[in-house]
């Protein structure tokens, strides 16, 4: 296992920005930086073991910085999602975050932790390796109570699993969710195809359906007879069009499903497979939820690596986490960190072919 650091460029206070690049036995090579603690590449081979970059983004520091960002590849927190009205109680205190999604909150507010700079380490062995992250969220950051301690352990191994380790700690009562951004095409990032003819799997019987701001009214509903049903393979583009409430709000899929409860540490969560490459990737998780968002506020607008337009649907995310504003949704999993505690999330994505 290989890995090699250098400098990725500079920000304007004169902060220097590291890129590592692991790479395994297969040549399959996992880049990151620690401007967001984000996946900046991520090369894996297709059924006749060429190699492609299967995630969207840039390829110059300063385009992540100053042009438009979606999480590109990004740690997302203190709080992966929405939050309602950017608002929460303990003991009836009301916490009031930054608000930059209309009326709500939204991946940890206008200067979240994929703004943030990690301090890296890296953790060599012979059949993987790592880069450990770590980050230190003030009290009152983006509205928070609590000085948050953060690390995430990004590996990479010889089976060609990438595997991203969440732990945090507080001094306050606190609410606290982290998940990663990477948008995949499996076709690869620079071929120029949508994500509508892969085929996707979720172990889930359930979703969260939203409100017309994706906010989960606290409904747990069932996919059977809906276009949210990927319990076995589907196309995605099959139904994306289907005249449903829940796509036409979303302009497309951007909703939480409910994982299916597993007797293991890491439940399978999702598998995405690509025809034409023959690529699959599986995500299993310790996360009680999983976001499948199809790009569906990609316009065209960005132009990313390799010069390629960001069209409608050119990538998509699987980000596993805890259910959308659950701190005000008192049944679904809580997401409340005290002192003493740790918050613990582990996930995997592994690449294989058909």
């Amino acid at each position: 296992m290989k890995i090699a650091k250098a400098v990725f460029g500079t920000l304007t206070d004169g902060t220097i920005i590291d890129l590592f690049t692991l790479t395994n036995k297969n040549n399959m090579s996992l880049k990151l930086m620690t401007y967001g603690g984000t996946i900046v590449s991520l090369c894996v081979p297709d059924r006749h073991g060429e190699l492609e970059d299967v995630v969207l983004g840039y390829a110059e520091l300063d385009d992540f910085v100053t042009r438009p960002n979606p999480y590109f590849g990004a740690i997302i927190g203190r709080y992966a999602n929405r939050i309602a009205n950017g608002r929460f109680c303990f003991n009836d205190v009301e916490y009031s975050l930054a608000l930059n999604d209309g009326a709500n909150h939204l991946h940890g507010g206008k200067r979240g932790f994929d703004k943030a700079i990690w301090h890296a380490q890296e953790i060599s062995g012979k059949t993987q390796g790592s880069v450990a992250l770590s980050y230190v969220s003030t009290d009152g950051e983006e509205g928070y109570p609590g000085t948050l301690q953060v690390t995430v352990t990004y590996t990479l191994n010889d089976e060609n699993v990438v595997k991203i380790e969440y732990s945090a700690k507080t001094d306050k009562k606190t609410v606290v969710n982290l998940t990663n951004h990477s948008y995949f095409n499996l076709a690869g990032a620079a071929s120029g195809k949508d994500i509508l003819d892969h085929e996707l799997t979720l172990s889930a019987d359930y979703f969260t359906p939203g409100d017309a701001g994706l906010i989960p009214t606290g409904e747990l509903r069932h996919v059977t007879g809906t276009p949210m049903d990927f319990t076995q393979p589907m196309r995605i583009g099959a139904r994306i069009h289907t005249p449903d409430d829940q796509l036409q709000a979303a302009g497309g899929y951007d909703h939480n499903w409910v994982v299916k409860k597993q007797d293991k540490p890491l439940a399978f969560a999702a598998r995405l497979y690509e025809p034409a490459s023959g690529r699959v990737m599986d995500v299993h998780t310790t996360e009680p939820g999983i976001q499948f968002y199809s790009g569906n506020f990609l316009d065209g607008g960005i132009t990313g690596k390799s010069n390629r337009v960001y069209h409608k649907h050119a990538g998509l995310c699987l980000e596993t986490q805890h259910f959308p504003n659950s701190p005000n949704q008192a049944e679904f999993p809580s997401t409340v960190l005290e002192p003493g505690a740790q918050y613990i999330q582990t996930t995997t994505y592994s690449f294989s072919v058909m």
